[in-house]
């Protein structure tokens, strides 16, 4: 046999492919097979005993090796055990879920969250990682840029909800995180986090704008159990419930646009 006489009874181009075709199959198995990693098996409405997660099914767990020793691994084995305030709107299987409470408040729809860990995200130096400037005393606003601290902040309603007493900033990126609003009429002078991504500041006007939620609503912003830090848990709780708040703040936004 010849050099290059192989080629006579091989389609060299239908073998790669060929070889192609397996390898993105392959690899579409993959992807699909590590995003069930969270949030798989769902839940059956028919029994608990059904086991629901397609195909491929859920793989193997995975332990990370946390800094400190500790570990984490996923898919979790920790069930959430929250009561899930959520009732049917129909009697027939797979009728939409409605909320039986105050949605923003009971994390579902847009406003569920996580039950993270309930500590800080820390640097690689073992602080805070997210933590108001009175801490991180090593940072300040950009002469160029406006400082939103005394500024008013005005919800959807066009009414004050309250004052920015503080910045909180992220020692590992930088930048700013979050605003601390101090509430009016509040006696115990209650504070809470206003996520900066949910803001328009207006400089010339000296406002703090937050279409999200109404003035009122700010008083049941999840609070914080330490006044200098922000844990993993307080995070989500907090941005879902801003989040929630783009559904379900006015009746007149569960509706259609048009």
């Amino acid at each position: 046999m010849g050099i290059g006489a192989i080629t006579r009874y091989i389609d060299i181009p239908q073998v790669v492919l060929y070889t192609f075709w397996i390898f993105f199959f392959g690899l579409i198995y993959y992807l699909r097979r590590e995003d069930k990693r969270e949030g798989y098996p769902l839940e059956s409405e028919r029994s608990g005993k059904i086991t629901v997660q397609g195909f491929p099914a859920v793989p193997p767990r995975k332990v990370f090796k946390l800094r400190g020793g500790a570990s984490h691994e996923v898919p979790s084995s920790r069930v959430d055990t929250r009561e899930l305030k959520l009732g049917a709107s129909a009697a027939w299987p797979g009728a939409p879920l409605q909320p039986t409470g105050n949605p923003m408040v009971d994390g579902v729809g847009p406003a569920s969250y996580v039950e993270r860990e309930n500590v800080p995200d820390l640097t690689a130096e073992g602080e805070a990682k997210i933590v108001p400037l009175r801490v991180a005393q090593d940072f300040s606003v950009a002469p160029e840029d406006p400082d939103p601290r005394g500024m008013a902040v005005i919800a959807a309603d066009g009414k004050v909800a309250g004052l920015v007493r503080e910045i909180w900033v992220d020692r590992t990126e930088p930048q700013v995180r979050y605003l601390e609003v101090a509430l009016p009429d509040s006696a115990a002078a209650t504070t809470v986090l206003l996520p900066i991504a949910f803001t328009r500041i207006n400089a010339r006007r000296r406002r703090v704008n937050v279409v999200a939620i109404l003035a009122q609503q700010f008083a049941l912003v999840p609070r914080l159990a330490s006044p200098d830090t922000v844990t993993l848990r307080e995070e989500d709780r907090i941005t879902a419930y801003y989040g929630g708040g783009h559904l379900y703040a006015e009746p007149a936004r569960l509706g259609p646009i048009v």
